[in-house]
This record gives C-alpha cells, sequence and structure tokens, in this order.
C-alpha cells in the first residue's frame, strides 16, 4: 500500500513539472541558505576551541584612559608574566608572546626570504595551549637560548620533511642563527592568531625587561580549575597597584584613584580565550577577528530565510492543492476512504520535503567553495555538529511537510463529493487573511535584508570616500627600513631620483596605523597632576605633512632650516581643545622623561588639522608630532602610469643598499589597500548580506507566484467572461495584480521601522557613520515593488491572454 502512495506521488510530481520543480527548489534553497549561515556560525563559535585548556586560558588586555586619551590593546609590560606567575597561587602557568613585530628573514641558500608569521614565547607556551609537536620535547623545546621550534608547513618548505628539521640551524634576519628543536602541527584556521615560526623568549631583550610602564607582549594566563573571572581581574587589581602605581606616580603625578575620580582608569582585563574573535572590542587585534553581533545577524537571517522557504513551500502546495478539489470528489465517488486519501496528500509533502532536502544538501556542496571565498573561511561539513544537526533537519522536514500537506489533507479530503464536483470550493483571494499574512511576512522580511545591505554599502561608502584629513592615494609604504640602518636616508635619497616619485617621508607611525604610543605632557614645567595630560606622540621627519597632504589649521610645518625645531612640536585639533589654549601657538609642552631629568619645554609651532587615524570606528585622539629621525616605515608619493614599473625600480634601490645585509627582501604596500583592509569584516558582512536578500527576494516571489497562479485558478470563470463582454488583457492584469501589489506595499511599510532600528543599532560600532537617509528605504521599496509587480505580472499576463473558451470549458 505505502508503495503504491508513493507512486501516485510521484506521477503527481511529474505531471506538474514546472510546478513541483519551484516548490522542491525553493525550499531546497530555503534550506541551503541556512545551512551555510550554519557553516558561518559554526565556524564562529568554534575559534581557540582546539585547546583542551581553552575554558581556563585568559589573556590580559590593556584598559587604560586618561582624560581624552584612551589606550586599549591585546598587549601589556613584560613584568606581568613572571609576577603572576610567582605572586598568584589561583594562576597555574603564564605564557608570554612577542608578536609585535611577525615578519622575520629567513637564509635559505643565497636566497634570503621574508616570512610573515613569526613570534618569540616563553617556554611555558606548550603548557597553555595545546600545540602537538610531531618532533621534539614540548618541555625543553624552548628552553634554551636561540632555540626555535616552526610549524609542519615550514618543515616541509625548508627542509623537505618534518623529521629532517629538528636540529637543524636556522639564520634569521641576517643575525641570529636558532637551533630547531620541534616541529608542531599547523594551527587550525580558527585560531585568534597563527604563527609558522617561534623562536625561545629568553633570547630576546624584552623577556628581561623591567619596565611596568612599557606594554609590549601578549601575556596568556591559564588559572586553576575552579577560578573565576572576578578572581583573577582581583589578583590583576593587586598587580596593578602593588607594581604599577608607584612607575605611574612618578610618570604622570597620579595613582590609580585620582585617574578613577576623573573618569579614567589604568587596568588589565582579563578576556577568555574563547571569546576573543568575537567578542574582543579592541582598537586592535593580532589577527582580524569576528563580530558577535554579526553572528546574531547571521542567525537571525538564517532562520528567517528558512521561515521564508516553508511558508513558500505551503502557500504552493495548498494553492496548488486547491485545483485538485475535482480529483479529491472523483476518487471519492469512486471508493476511496478519508484516511486514504490523508495518507497521499501527506506521503505527496513527504515526497516534495525530502527531494527539497535533498536538493538543498546538493546545492550547499557546490556553494560552499564559492561561499568560503566570500566569507574569508575555511569551513567544511565537519565542522557542523551533525549530531543535533542531522535530526533536526529531518524533523524540520517532516514538520514542514505536515504544515503542507495538512490543508489538502484534512480539508478537502473532509468534503462531500457533491459539493466537491459542482465546484462550491471557490474562494475570493481577498479573503484569504492568512495566506496574505504569509505573504506580508515574507515581502517584510526580504525588504528588512535589502535595507540592511544597502545600509552596510552606505557606510562602507562613506568610509572609503570621507575626507580623512589625509590623501591615501598613490602612497607606498615601505617597512623595514631599520634594516637598513645607516643607509635609510641614503636609500631614501635614491628613491626621490626615481621619475615618478613625488615626495618620501620617514617616521614611527602613518595614519593607516592603529596602534599607539600614549606619553605624558604637562602644560607648564610645575609637571603637577592637575596640569598633566596623555597624548599619543608621533615621531615624524619635516616631509611628513606635505607629503600626506595634511593641512595646517594653524602656524607652520617643521623645517630642516630651524634647528630649533628639533625641540618643537605640533598637535592636531583634538589636542588644542584638550589643552584649551585659545592660541596654542603661544604655549609650549612640557616634558621630562624621569623624576631626576631636566623639564623640556618644547613650543608648539604648528596645529594641523584633524585627520583620521586607523579606522573610523574610533574618534579622532589628541596628538602630538616630534620632529626626530626614525627609521621604522618609509612613505613616498608617486604620479605615474606604470606603478608596477615604478616599484620596481624603487627595488633595485632598496637591494643596492641593503646589500651589506645579504639583500633584505624588498616588500611593499599602499597605504589606499592597508586602509580598506580595516573594513574587511563590513565588505565580507555586506556581500553575505547581499546574496541573502537576492535568495529572500526569490523566495518571496515564488510565493507570489503561488498566490497569483491560484487567484488566477479559482477566477477562470470570472476572467472568461469579462473578456466575452470586452475587458482588456491590461484591465486583467490589473485585476489580478493589485490585490497582490497592496500587500507588498503593507510589507514595505512594516519593514521600515524595523530596519531603521537594526540599522541603527549596528551602526553605533562606529565613531563616524551615515544618517540613515529616505533614499535607503525608498531604494529598497522601489526594488521590492518592481520585483513583485514583474513576478505577477508575468502569470497575470498569461492568465488574462488565455482563450475565454477555454477559460469557460474549464468550468
Amino acid at each position: 500500500m505505502l508503495k503504491s502512495y508513493f507512486l501516485v506521488a510521484w506521477r503527481g510530481l511529474t505531471k506538474n513539472r514546472v510546478f513541483s520543480v519551484i516548490n522542491i527548489v525553493g525550499l531546497a534553497m530555503g534550506l541551503g541558505v541556512c545551512l551555510l549561515i550554519a557553516f558561518y556560525v559554526a565556524n564562529e563559535l568554534s575559534y581557540d576551541r582546539y585547546n583542551e585548556k581553552a575554558d581556563r586560558i585568559y589573556r590580559l588586555d590593556a584598559d587604560i584612559r586618561m582624560g581624552d586619551m584612551f589606550y586599549n590593546n591585546w598587549d601589556s609590560p613584560p613584568p606581568v608574566g613572571p609576577v603572576l606567575a610567582t605572586d598568584c597561587p589561583d594562576i597555574e602557568s603564564v605564557v608570554r608572546i612577542d608578536c609585535y613585530v611577525t615578519k622575520m628573514l629567513v637564509r635559505k641558500g643565497d636566497q634570503t626570504i621574508q616570512e610573515d608569521h613569526a613570534a618569540w614565547a616563553d617556554s611555558t607556551l606548550f603548557a597553555v595551549f595545546t600545540m602537538p609537536l610531531l618532533v621534539g620535547d614540548s618541555k625543553t623545546a624552548l628552553v634554551e637560548p636561540n632555540s626555535m621550534v616552526i610549524s609542519e608547513k615550514m618543515a616541509k618548505k625548508y627542509f623537505g620533511s618534518v623529521a629532517d628539521a629538528v636540529g637543524q640551524r636556522m639564520l634569521t634576519d641576517n643575525a641570529t642563527t636558532f637551533k630547531i628543536t620541534g616541529v608542531y602541527r599547523d594551527m587550525p584556521v580558527a585560531s585568534h592568531v597563527h604563527f609558522d615560526f617561534i623562536r625561545s623568549f629568553s633570547t630576546n631583550s624584552w623577556s628581561r625587561m623591567k619596565e611596568w610602564l612599557n606594554n609590549g607582549v601578549a601575556t596568556y594566563v591559564l588559572v586553576r580549575p575552579g577560578v573565576t573571572r572576578a578572581m583573577l581581574e582581583r589578583d590583576l587589581r593587586g598587580m596593578v597597584l602593588k607594581y604599577i602605581q608607584p612607575d605611574l606616580e612618578g610618570a604622570i603625578h597620579a595613582s590609580i584613584a585620582d585617574l578613577e575620580r576623573k573618569g579614567g582608569h589604568f587596568r588589565y582585563v582579563p578576556i577568555e580565550l574563547t571569546k576573543i574573535h568575537l567578542y574582543s572590542d579592541l582598537t586592535t587585534e593580532l589577527e582580524p577577528s569576528g563580530n558577535v553581533q554579526y553572528v546574531y545577524i547571521f542567525i537571525a537571517a538564517g532562520v528567517l530565510i528558512l521561515l521564508l522557504a516553508c511558508v513558500n513551500f505551503m502557500n504552493l502546495s495548498t494553492s496548488r492543492s486547491a485545483g485538485r478539489a475535482r480529483e479529491v470528489g472523483v476518487r471519492k465517488v469512486l471508493g476511496s476512504r478519508r484516511g486514504q486519501l490523508v495518507r497521499q496528500f501527506l506521503v505527496e509533502s513527504f515526497l516534495t520535503a525530502a527531494l527539497a532536502l535533498g536538493l538543498g544538501l546538493l546545492l550547499v556542496a557546490i556553494a560552499l567553495p564559492y561561499f568560503n571565498a566570500m566569507a574569508g573561511t575555511a569551513v567544511s561539513w565537519r565542522v557542523l555538529p551533525w549530531v543535533w544537526l542531522a535530526p533536526g533537519l529531518i524533523g524540520l522536514m517532516v514538520a514542514v511537510a505536515v504544515l503542507a500537506g495538512s490543508y489538502p489533507a484534512f480539508f478537502l479530503s473532509a468534503f462531500k463529493p457533491v459539493k466537491v464536483l459542482k465546484g462550491r470550493l471557490g474562494k475570493d483571494l481577498r479573503g484569504l487573511w492568512f495566506r496574505n499574512g504569509l505573504v506580508v511576512f515574507q515581502f517584510t522580511v526580504a525588504v528588512v535584508l535589502i535595507i540592511g545591505t544597502l545600509t552596510i554599502y552606505s557606510q562602507l561608502r562613506y568610509m572609503q570616500n570621507e575626507k580623512l584629513g589625509y590623501n591615501r592615494e598613490q602612497v607606498a609604504l615601505i617597512p623595514n627600513m631599520g634594516s637598513l640602518s645607516v643607509h635609510a636616508r641614503a636609500f631614501e635619497e635614491q628613491v626621490l631620483k626615481v621619475p615618478g616619485v613625488v615626495s618620501a617621508t620617514m617616521a614611527s607611525k602613518f595614519p593607516t596605523s592603529i596602534d599607539w604610543n600614549i606619553n605624558s605632557f604637562c602644560r607648564d614645567a610645575s609637571m603637577t597632576q592637575s596640569q598633566s595630560l596623555n597624548l599619543a606622540r608621533w615621531n615624524v621627519d619635516a616631509t611628513y605633512i606635505p607629503t600626506l597632504g595634511m593641512e595646517m589649521a594653524a602656524g607652520r610645518n617643521f623645517s630642516p632650516l630651524m634647528p630649533t625645531d628639533s625641540n618643537a612640536v605640533i598637535i592636531n585639533e583634538t589636542a588644542a581643545r584638550v589643552l584649551g589654549y585659545k592660541d596654542p601657538l603661544k604655549h609650549s609642552l612640557y616634558e621630562q622623561d624621569d623624576p631626576q631629568a631636566k623639564v623640556n619645554a618644547m613650543p608648539i609651532i604648528g596645529v594641523v588639522k584633524d585627520f583620521s587615524t586607523g579606522s573610523l570606528r574610533n574618534k579622532v585622539q589628541p596628538l602630538v608630532f616630534k620632529l626626530r629621525d626614525e627609521l621604522d616605515q618609509l612613505a613616498i608619493r608617486v604620479k605615474t602610469d606604470d606603478l608596477p614599473g615604478l616599484m620596481a625600480a624603487v627595488g633595485v634601490k632598496y637591494h643596492a643598499a641593503s646589500a651589506e645585509m645579504a639583500g633584505q627582501p624588498f616588500a611593499y604596500t599602499f597605504m589606499d589597500e592597508d586602509f580598506n583592509r580595516l573594513y574587511v569584516g563590513e565588505e565580507r558582512t555586506g556581500k553575505l548580506f547581499l546574496s541573502f536578500a537576492g535568495f529572500a527576494i526569490l523566495i518571496a516571489c515564488l510565493g507570489l507566484f503561488g498566490l497569483v497562479r491560484f487567484a488566477a485558478e479559482q477566477r477562470t470563470r470570472e476572467i472568461g467572461i469579462r473578456k466575452v463582454l470586452g475587458a482588456s488583457e491590461l484591465g486583467l492584469v490589473r485585476l489580478l495584480s493589485k490585490d497582490l501589489l497592496g500587500l507588498v506595499v503593507i510589507s514595505v511599510v512594516l519593514a521600515s521601522p524595523v530596519a531603521w532600528w537594526l540599522g541603527h543599532w549596528w551602526l553605533q560600532g562606529f565613531a563616524y557613520r551615515v544618517v540613515l537617509s529616505v533614499w535607503v528605504f525608498v531604494m529598497a521599496a522601489g526594488v521590492a515593488v518592481a520585483i513583485a509587480m514583474l513576478t505577477v505580472g508575468v502569470q497575470a499576463v498569461r492568465a488574462a491572454r488565455q482563450n475565454p473558451v477555454t477559460s469557460l470549458r474549464s468550468e
């Protein structure tokens, strides 16, 4: 009997091929999109959970606010680790990782290769993190100075195999030779940091540094079982008061309590390892991180799109079943019992849902590589929790099948054959409030997604095109200038001779950088607490401001012709406001390197207009320019139609300057590319949202298609009579379309306030943001109405063009 049900169901599907394909594909798309979102969410939530002790590992983040200056970063002073290990019984182990400079030069034969993922770490690294050594002893691998462990990938790259790597020696940075003492398995993709080379921290002079006000290393602690975050915060508070406060009082003439009374603070905040990727709200992270807000948004989008698909499936199924009323009547006349009809309709619904699930899984398999490329992930089928997801998908399929099949199974099968065969089941479309409500729901969700996508792209365009206070176009940044040593300035002079190079400047920081050096300054020579303030300090040269296209608000730039400028400063407009001077050029800033040193008075010779630093998520901070001969980075402004050729010529000059250092590799980036990388997360989110909005609209249109088809079937005789009486095709199209288009307009009205609230909530994460304008909502409404008109119009025209004789005979 069951076999016959399936055979009849299969015949029904193949008989109405177009309808069946639309129904199955609609639900399959919804399931597929939902699964892709599940991949994304599962991947985001899995970060760092490969560590066996992940629930007990914390990173100590700096959280410092002094007046208008703030510093929140992933680093802490080098002495923090050893002190916590000895003073705090709540802590089982501590590891410090120095990863401020991750680039490292490696010698391979006659080649010098630049590797981008190197770090220094304490020997306790393997006691805290789960990093299995394929070869070597984790307890001793990083104990000795000049020892190093490398990843499996690097072992194969440089030595051919993992086994051959251990015991080899590797020259790094053309200066220090390290012995390879271990090879660890490549770090998982879902990790907040990735290193290919880890050198023993005991080799690094920073490991012995005792300065408490100089952050520079990432400190991770493994707490003992049962120790809570609150207990760790208490320990950190005690450490700050005992060790950092004395140095702080000497530097800024204020205690921790003084800062807190003024609304500031100086603390180190523990963040759970498993929350770093999604919950870290630092100015910068070790690697581009995620955002828990996006996870919530995508979960909601996935649920809504799946609901759209289910609603669409039910709409199409019920609209088709309404046209099968006579079939039910004939079956009942021929002796079919109601129970048999119920089972037949449910089997048809189950078969359709099962085919949709299979097709949905196939679509995911096909789309996954493209999805990974778009989302910047590397997820696979293994990342999903199939233990509960597989039963969930089957349960969802069953639920959808029952809901979609319940109308024909229990409603149509209950009618008497005579009533059915006389055609007394027709319903006017305006009376189908429930079905109309489903259409409104579908298009409300679609419009919300459209407005969300437009909002994201508006903010991205604003951030990329907003006047930043400097010109980032055609500016090349060359790092690692310090490796040229005394040849750095000579190299700069040679670069200026290259045709197409307009100007050049060397400095410690550039606007696309998002790390800060905070220094304590004073308004007068007293160096008292009441006159002290903390400002970011950048060391620049005299060509910095003109090369980057910055503008002066008052005063002048540094001049190499004025020797006294070596002790002068330039401040930005924000710093001028913080100082409270009406005419800053009549004042000086005062600085004292240590309590025994002489107070240094630095005249303010200029005020540069505010410019954005880092991301527009953060407000402009008070900033001081100091004239110094820094050799960290070189920026060159170029003007050429042959950019690759120009940079190749600069590379030749670089290699000539680095000849004494065994040929340093030449590397560079462009400032506009560095700036755009700050918004990679938002750009990926925008692309994903656009894709999801497209699927939502497509699924909603399938629902509209089902309804207008249903309307045309229910009004076949009316259409035929109207055509016989002279009704035009345009009039009939308007008749069939106006009610459904009205539902779309209602959807736009309902979606607009919801989308405005969500957009406003998302934009609060940016210090500088667009205002949600009316055109965003108008455009979304126009897109939704246009697509709905196209969908409804095609089916309405088809019904209106039908021969009236055929229409009347069908009744």
